[in-house]
């Protein structure tokens, strides 16, 4: 339950913070997109937030021994790049552009 929770009240924090920084609105997207024309860097000025805010929390999280809701820490160690991640990234940018 500790988990459902914990996810769930993840997810609400994500919901806000991408109303309250306009993620959610499709102009504001676009105008972020649109290097050609009249181009709006307010998105990422909050994508350099949360990367400041990951890299402190990260660091200090894997400080601990475990996480809060389970035994160990699962970080991925493969550090090579196939075509399987090459075509999955591909197909991701294809569909969300």
């Amino acid at each position: 339950m500790n988990r459902l929770f914990a996810a769930f009240l993840a997810g609400l924090v994500f919901a806000i913070g991408l109303g309250l920084s306009g993620m959610t609105d499709a102009n504001k997207v676009i105008g972020f997109l649109n290097l050609a024309g009249e181009w709006d860097p307010s998105l990422a000025f909050v994508m350099v937030g949360a990367i400041a805010v990951h890299l402190s929390l990260y660091r200090l999280i894997l400080k601990r021994k475990s996480p809060l809701f389970a035994d160990r820490f699962h970080i991925p160690t493969r550090r090579d790049i196939d075509p399987k991640l090459v075509g999955g990234g591909a197909l991701f940018g294809v569909g969300w552009g």
